[in-house]
């Protein structure tokens, strides 16, 4: 490119911070956002009425989403009480679990300065839908009781 200085191509870094915590930032800043939602849910329960808004999809319709007890299920899982947020939304379970060993792979990929690749096909993805379709079915027929909020 004709008249682009090298000095005005170069990335600007924090100054003083070793290669391998300005590779962390974003993980850890990641972490920070989610331990902060965290710690909100526990801290204001979702089972007291009136400190979150109502599911609209339930509100209107009577249906659960695949997200409706998502919050109790966080709350649950914050104070420890494993059998209820599985009791809540076993999937929100399986979604929390299945950050930390991503967010884990992000973090030992990003100290050995490697990029993080999520190679997700056409066949992850539609697999990933349908899992969440049966399970928004499932718990909205009689027999899918068991995974009602």
């Amino acid at each position: 490119m004709r008249g682009v200085n090298a000095e005005t191509q170069r990335v600007t870094r924090p100054a003083g911070l070793p290669d391998v915590l300005r590779r962390l930032l974003v993980p850890g800043g990641v972490l920070a956002a989610v331990a902060g939602a965290f710690a909100y849910v526990g801290a204001v329960d979702p089972n007291q009425p009136g400190h979150y808004p109502v599911c609209p999809l339930l509100r209107f319709t009577g249906v659960y989403c695949p997200g409706c007890g998502g919050l109790r299920s966080a709350h649950a899982f914050v104070h420890g009480d494993i059998a209820t947020a599985l009791t809540d939304n076993v999937l929100a379970v399986a979604g929390y679990l299945v950050f930390a060993v991503v967010w884990a792979v992000w973090v030992v990929r990003s100290v050995r300065g490697r990029p993080v690749r999520l190679d997700l096909g056409p066949v992850h993805l539609w697999s990933l839908g349908a899992l969440v379709l049966v399970f928004t079915v499932v718990r909205n027929l009689p027999f899918g009781g068991w995974l009602h909020p």
